[in-house]
């Protein structure tokens, strides 16, 4: 029973020296790890510093090097906390346990690019190509980012970092994907020189030179980055004003309504299309036949012109959020219902067990209904308009939907009045360019509060409102037709590729076995 006992003490100091010493390890690639947290959550919009995506990449990388897969899913799971935390911290002003949430599901899908990003294995691997892991397998978090959880969840996908970094010259050939790809090759090229072997190093030269090839394209092959201009359109976005950080429940929807329409009597010239942000009309049943409809029939009368407009019909428990156009003689010549709905924002997932965890639920008491049908307005007298409302600016897809169906130019009507800081403006602004430049579309967004922008094909931003201001953007922009190899191709290319690159030692080592296994076999 003593001896027992003994040994029973004995293992049990011996499992907690082999842990402490597991602990002291990790102290250095923990700080490593929360480095890379940090220095991707400055990347990101507003703050903009595109280079430190790549240096958080290499420090990611340095991190899990060469620790066993326990550590690599903690190390994952912890940087994964502490960047989504900081990221999207403003879901806070919303709903709180829907920030945990996505902040939990987020980390999760970061702790699985650790675990396939290289082990111990790949370092001394005769694979040169071992540091390619970890790239493929950020591509695959961004492409999962924007369809799940909840339809997908974007608004801090490393991609929107780049919007002023030299990798944005690749969206029209491969989307904000692409763009993503290069500059994680980028962060994992340095870790190959700092840590792989001769062989890697010299791998890493290729893939410098690939990246260069693939960023010189759409500058030196105009006609594979089809961008044809056909004209172009006088156009004015209205900036009502206003408080910024009120709840919708909080406000008076007809004070946004005067506010725009106000803003607009301030419109001189003779411009081609006015237009207003999302939800600057918020009413009870249909619009048809209102005061509100016969004030922006009349503002379209007055100014001969085609006048969009945000607006938001209640119906019974549920509410549609739609923009409609106005045509130069006060008919309504189209309508367009939102598609990708704002979780949290504009409806509950998991309603019943949300408003059990969380009193923040009474401030989104109504569900909004999906829309349906191409994502396109077709004013008489005008070009073919295409249009995402808000948060579908995030969705690649929806915006494809749109130049598919002939659109000449995007609108993006948008809100981001109820949020306190810029962040959330400031990603849509990112948003929007990089739509612009995968697409080769001139993109307006028209925001309540802002911001509000007029954004060039090329993604440049030409015009940029203030916050809470009352603004009147005017500017003549081109319209554009043709489509991108991206708009033709969407994410499939590039998403084959990633998955046959973290396929691909797998696919070694299976061969590598069989080849053992023959060996043996002859041998005996």
């Amino acid at each position: 029973m003593k001896a027992s006992t003994a040994a029973d003490v004995t293992v049990s100091r011996l499992s907690r020296g082999i842990a402490g010493d597991n602990w002291r390890r990790l102290a250095g690639p923990t700080a490593l790890m929360m480095g890379a947290a940090v220095v991707w959550w400055l990347a990101l919009p507003p703050r903009g510093w595109w280079v430190l995506f790549p240096v958080g990449v290499t420090m990611f990388m340095l991190a899990l090097a060469g620790q066993p897969l326990r550590n690599r899913l903690w190390l994952g799971g912890l940087g994964g906390v502490a960047h989504y935390a900081l990221a999207l911290r403003w879901l806070t002003d919303f709903n709180t346990a829907g920030y945990a949430a996505v902040v939990a599901v987020q980390a999760l899908l970061l702790m699985l690019v650790a675990a396939v990003s290289p082990n111990e294995a790949a370092f001394r691997s005769r694979w040169s190509g071992w540091w390619l892991l970890t790239p493929a397998a950020l591509v695959l978090l961004e492409a999962v980012q924007h369809r799940f959880p909840f339809g997908g969840f974007p608004l801090s996908a490393f991609g929107y970092s780049q919007t002023d970094g030299p990798f944005m010259a690749a969206a029209p050939l491969g989307g904000t994907l692409l763009v993503t790809a290069l500059a994680a090759v980028a962060g994992a090229v340095v870790t190959a020189v700092i840590s792989g072997p001769r062989r890697a190093r010299s791998a890493s030269v290729v893939a410098v030179v690939a990246v260069v090839v693939v960023l010189a394209v759409p500058a030196f092959a105009p006609t594979i980055v089809d961008d044809t201009a056909e004209g172009s359109l006088d156009v004015v976005l209205v900036q009502g004003g206003g408080p910024r950080g009120l709840r919708a429940v909080n406000t008076d929807p007809f004070d946004t309504t005067r506010r725009h329409l106000q803003a607009a009597e301030d419109i001189t010239g003779d411009p081609d299309l006015v237009l207003l942000p999302e939800n600057v009309v918020n009413i009870d049943g249909s619009i048809d036949g209102t005061r509100v409809d016969a004030a922006f029939a009349e503002l379209a009368r007055q100014l001969d012109t085609s006048i969009v407009v945000g607006i938001t019909e209640s119906e019974d428990q549920h509410f549609r959020n739609a923009s409609i156009v106005w045509g130069p003689d006060g008919t309504r010549l189209g309508r367009y219902e939102k598609h990708h709905r704002v979780p949290f924002g504009e409806y509950i997932p998991m309603r019943n067990l949300i408003e059990r965890l969380s009193e923040d639920a009474r401030f989104i008491p109504r569900d909004a209904i999906a829309g349906e049908g191409p994502a396109v307005l077709d004013p008489s007298g005008t070009p073919r308009l295409g249009i995402v409302i808000s948060y579908e600016v995030f969705f690649a897809d929806r915006v494809a939907d749109a130049v598919r169906n002939g659109g000449q130019l995007l609108l993006a009507p948008t809100n981001a009045a109820s949020f306190v800081t810029e962040e959330v403006p400031a990603i849509e602004v990112a948003a929007s360019r990089m739509r612009a430049r995968e697409f080769g579309r001139t993109v307006l967004q028209a925001a309540p509060t802002g911001y509000s922008a007029v954004i060039q094909p090329d993604g440049t931003v030409s015009q940029l409102s203030g916050l809470g201001t009352n603004e009147l953007l005017t500017a003549t922009v081109p319209l554009h037709t043709g489509l991108t190899p991206y708009a033709r191709m969407g994410d499939t290319p590039l998403l084959v590729l990633a998955m046959l690159a973290l396929a691909w030692p797998a696919v070694t080592g299976l061969v590598s076995w069989r080849r053992r296994r023959q060996v043996t076999e002859i041998s005996r």
